[in-house]
């Protein structure tokens, strides 16, 4: 059953099929969505999870929310980095009690985000890489103060990582997916890259390889 809760932020709270698994995956919106966008995704992945949609704390619209202001210009995309860092206090505040009250396995969860969902799923693994299982990153870029916000190498470096990204993204350019894979390449120890026929979107091969990827993990993990 689909419920909403109040919490530091709003959330959607699918439980998972096993009472006893303890395995949560946190999915984080892009900028303009909202909580109920990745939820959709939930059934199409490993049942066994307990799928987690916060929203993020900047309105924008009706039904529209952001992690942290932006503006797009001619130039590219600028960002808020003070407004951003202060959004990665809440979400980090967030999951450190999404961990205490659902008796997240060993303290930990996976953590998925979509655009600006991937950017602050790095901010947070690069502030607190022991709260996380393993990390989704899909159409999104790395920080650029990635390397000053590094709090914790050696634990950041043995977190898992999916970065997935679109040929023909229009949004964020996958040049932004290769600079990711170049630099986690270098930081992390367990790192799979694709690249698939597809725009700004989460597209079915995709999912496959998420679902896929996810299952594998969790396998290693338990055993």
């Amino acid at each position: 059953m689909l419920q909403r809760k109040q919490s530091t932020l709003a959330y959607l709270d699918m439980p998972s099929r096993s009472e006893q698994n303890g395995d949560i995956l946190v999915m984080l919106h892009g900028y303009g969505s909202n909580e109920k966008d990745l939820m959709q995704l939930a059934p199409l992945l490993d049942q066994n999870l307990r799928f987690i949609t916060p929203r993020a704390p900047l309105m924008l619209a009706p039904e529209m929310y952001g992690w942290f202001p932006v503006e797009f210009t001619q130039q590219g995309i600028t960002v808020d980095r003070e407004a951003a860092r202060r959004a990665m206090e809440t979400l980090l505040g967030f999951l450190h009690e999404i961990i205490a009250v659902c008796n997240a396995r060993e303290g930990k969860i996976w953590l998925m985000g979509f655009s600006q969902g991937t950017v602050m799923s790095y901010l947070a693994a690069l502030a607190k890489p022991s709260l996380f299982h393993g990390l989704i990153a899909l159409s999104g870029q790395l920080p650029e103060i990635s390397s000053l916000v590094n709090a914790d190498p050696d634990h950041f470096r043995t977190i898992p990582f999916l970065v997935i990204h679109g040929i023909h993204d229009d949004v964020l350019p996958v040049a932004n997916g290769r600079h990711s894979e170049n630099w986690l390449a270098e930081h992390v120890n367990r790192l799979t890259y694709r690249e698939y026929a597809m725009g700004h979107e989460i597209n079915n091969e995709a999912l496959e390889l998420i679902r896929d990827w996810l299952g594998n993990m969790k396998k290693e993990k338990t055993n």
